[in-house]
Formats: structure tokens, sequence, C-alpha cells
């Protein structure tokens, strides 16, 4: 169906608004949203009725609806399986922005890749010259930024060169985690060190009544601290951070950032079996 630009601009607003806020739309939001008249908001929405492309809602908290039709005109989900992906310009995020289809048209040259990203939301709040941050994307946490090159109002869409784009496979943290090396609580500092050497590891669990961690780095400070008579239970840190092996990579690189942690422990059916590592998950993102 051949659209106006502002009738897209119209349809836009009305389906972002209600994707946001689950209700009816006011003329005079849209009209604010995409920096129009009301009046020609109240023209185009009758024009827009006449192609079954939008509903009135009438009552005091009515206003307009966009029909499955509409969805359809500008090539939208209409599903309720939808989320936000996030839209930053000039590190600062925009309000009622989303990213809703993202297409690569230049990925063979050896220092130059880009793209268009279609908007939920005003495209006119974008300029050339704006450096511009989409994602994550829900299923892969997909995140680009990159510089906005060129604008197309008609069809909402923002041209945009990559400087940086990383994207995570949607694998559970049990394929990338290392099934964790285990030692007694009352292991020696020389036994605990000669078991992670052993194993190649950093860290390991120590079976206590109340489980605990031990590191490298602990068993080195104790040594030079000359408390060379301890025990692994004595050193080691009893709270530490865990996560389900079930749940996917993302969230052990959301919790290791938000930590700074330097490894997380994997469990499976409520029982400690794995830890993984930052470096575990470089060399899982890694193609080999």
């Amino acid at each position: 169906m051949d659209l106006t630009p502002v009738q897209r601009d119209i349809l836009t607003a009305l389906i972002n608004i209600h994707r946001g806020e689950g209700r009816a739309v006011k003329g005079e939001e849209i009209a604010e949203l995409i920096d129009r008249n009301p009046g020609t908001i109240r023209n185009q929405m009758q024009s827009l009725k006449a192609l079954n492309l939008v509903e009135g809602v009438p009552g005091p908290k009515g206003g307009y609806r966009a029909t499955g039709s509409a969805y359809e005109a500008l090539s939208l989900d209409a599903t309720g399986d939808v989320v936000d992906v996030p839209v930053v310009k000039n590190g600062v995020t925009v309000e009622g922005a989303s990213a809703t289809e993202i297409v690569f048209n230049k990925v063979m040259k050896s220092h130059d890749c880009g793209g268009v990203v279609r908007i939920i939301g005003n495209v006119r709040d974008f300029n050339v010259g704006d450096e511009i941050e989409i994602g994550p994307t829900p299923v892969n946490k997909l995140y680009i930024r990159g510089k906005i090159v060129g604008r197309d109002d008609t069809m909402s869409r923002l041209i945009f060169s990559v400087s940086t784009m990383i994207s995570v496979p949607r694998v559970p943290i049990k394929a990338a985690a290392r099934r964790a090396v285990h030692i007694s609580p009352s292991a020696t500092l020389q036994e605990a060190a000669r078991i992670l050497i052993h194993n190649g590891v950093q860290e390991a669990l120590v079976d206590d009544s109340s489980p605990g961690l031990v590191s490298m780095t602990d068993i080195t400070r104790a040594i030079a601290d000359g408390k060379t008579d301890l025990k692994a239970s004595e050193i080691m840190t009893r709270g530490f951070l865990t996560i389900d092996a079930e749940e996917p990579i993302y969230e052990a690189i959301k919790i290791l950032g938000r930590n700074s942690a330097s490894q997380l422990v994997v469990s499976e059916s409520g029982t400690l079996w794995g830890i993984i590592t930052p470096a575990d998950l470089v060399k899982s993102l890694t193609p080999s």
C-alpha cells in the first residue's frame, strides 16, 4: 500500500505509543511526537480510517488504534511477542524509539561495513553525523555502534556505518562452562596449589558443609603473609556468585560485568558442578 510520508509517521507514532502503553492514543499525542499540527492529524486520520488502517475508540479514554492492516502496511509484526530494541543517540537513549529491522548492505569490504535500521518512533529525532547505538536485540543479543550517514523519512529508516558490532549466541551457560575442580576443606595450601596446577585452573570448589571457592590468588596471598599452615577451608570465599547451567551466555556476561567478578559458579538441579570465567566466555564467542 502506498502511503504518504505523513501517513507513515502517524501510523508509526500510533503503533509506538500503543505498544508502550497498551491503550488508545489521542491525536494530540501523535501530533506532539511527530511535530505536526493537531488539525493535520485529524484530517489524516479520516483518510487512514477509510483505508481501514485506523479505528476510533469512543469514550473519555478513547482515541485511535491501529488495525492489523496498518502493521502489514508498515511491514511490522502485530503479535504481542515484541520487545523494544533500544536506540541511543550521542550517548542518550531516545525515548519512544525502537529498532524493528536491521539490514546489512556492506559486509565484504575490508575497512567498511554499513546497514539500514528501521525505526519505530520519530525518525526525525536523528540526523546525519549522530553517533548511534542499537541493541541488544532479543534473540542473538546483537549490539551495534556506528554513525548515521543518511536518513529516509518516507520509510522511517536510518543508514549507518558500523564501528563496533557484537553478537552473543543463544546457547546455555553449560556449553561454555568448565566442570569444577573440587578440593577437600582439610587440604593444605601446598596440596591445594598442586591440584590447581595439575588441572590447569585458577580456582576450585571446596567441599565443605558450607561450600566455598578458593583461588590461586587466595593461596598466594596467604603464603605471602606467612600463613603457610592454613587449610583450604580457612582461606576460601564462602559467598560467591552462581548462575544456572541453562541460563544463556548473555546473562553470565551481564552478571560478571555488573559485579566485576572473576568467575561464576554454575549450578545444575541444585548441584554446584562448574565454573565460568571471562576467558571461558571469550573462548565460546571465538570461532574455532
